[in-house]
């Protein structure tokens, strides 16, 4: 699938960049190209030392803001895929800094989706968050934007060879300023108590490799216009807390501003544009593409099948749970 083709992944060097170049490695050797890009030299640099040139020679690096549209069209030349991972993704910095986040999130998704029109691109697929469904904070919301403006990009698509799609999934497991590090260096540091926001929180959980595997998926089947959602298992704060120092007192210290008790990725009103893929659900396009497709397209293309009206996929209702063992024992492998 990727084999002899040029990638670029926006935001490379965040955790999810790194395994998703560690996977076209080891699964696409021919692949021709993997352009970087990201504003970090440091972390540049540090993945460079991971992927030295002598030894992956079609490994690029570009320094650039998706901010910067110029700059983003120049590192899209003889791209023929584009995974765009850079966002703002801290909720409270996004409250404090609303403009900036609407310019990284909104403005840069803008940009990646005029660059790969401009660029003569194949395929884009955009990383999105369970906080874009039913948005309730700063950062949901410009996702949620991001995500509508990749969808509606295959309306301006015109004779282009070109499909966009999203992929939209819960928290993923030791990620960087995520709760399972933050625990783990309360733990270690000598603490006598754990902080958890509320007893009754609940959030979704997937590997950074399930990750991965979400977005291949997208590129080797989508026809432009899905919100691919992956069906994962939900998992309870205390439950995690418990998991990794079950010798410390868990206090309560309430839910912070813009924070939910319980992710969704689903809404009730999502279930009339969406499809059972199995493995996956898709929300499909409110509306086709001047014409091009309809639902019963879809449901063709994937052997799919609609999901009744009204249902919900929510971390609280959800029917796959971790236990505080199959928890203890992810995070050890982390």
């Amino acid at each position: 699938m990727l084999n002899n083709k040029s990638v670029l992944i926006t935001g490379g060097t965040g955790s999810f960049g790194k395994k998703f170049v560690e996977t076209i490695l080891r699964d696409y050797p021919n692949v021709k190209r993997i352009v970087i890009y990201s504003r970090g030299e440091l972390k540049q640099f540090q993945m460079k030392q991971l992927y030295p040139e002598s030894k992956y020679p079609q490994l690029r690096y570009f320094i650039g803001d998706v901010r910067d549209a110029d700059r983003l069209r120049r590192a899209c030349e003889g791209i023929d895929v584009i995974i765009h991972a850079a966002a703002m993704k801290q909720v409270d910095t996004a409250e404090y800094n609303p403009d900036e986040c609407i310019k990284t999130n909104v403005g840069g998704a803008q940009n990646v989706i005029n660059a790969a029109l401009d660029c003569g691109v194949h395929d884009v697929v955009a990383l999105s968050t369970d906080k874009a469904c039913a948005p309730i904070n700063l950062y949901g919301a410009t996702k949620l934007t991001s995500d509508k403006l990749f969808v509606a990009a295959n309306n301006i698509s015109g004779c282009k060879d070109i499909r966009f799609s999203v992929v939209r999934y819960g928290n993923v497991m030791g990620s960087r300023g995520s709760v399972i590090p933050f625990f783990i260096s309360k733990r270690d540091s000598g603490a006598t108590e754990l902080p958890i926001t509320d007893a009754r929180m609940t959030r979704f959980n997937i590997s950074l490799q399930a990750g991965v595997d979400l977005v291949m998926f997208a590129l080797k089947n989508h026809l432009g216009g899905e919100i691919f959602i992956p069906k994962i298992p939900s998992y309870r704060i205390g439950d995690v807390a418990t998991a990794i120092a079950p010798g410390l007192k868990q206090v309560e210290i309430g839910i912070r501003p813009g924070e939910k008790l319980h992710e969704e990725m689903l809404t009730a009103t999502d279930s009339l544009n969406t499809i059972d893929l199995g493995r996956y659900y898709a929300i499909l396009p409110s509306r086709s593409f001047n014409g091009k497709r309809s639902k019963e397209d879809y449901i063709q293309h994937y052997n799919a099948k609609p999901v009744p009206e009204g249902f919900s996929y929510s971390s609280d209702s959800n029917e796959e749970w971790e236990t505080v063992e199959s928890l203890r024992e992810k995070i050890a492998k982390l």
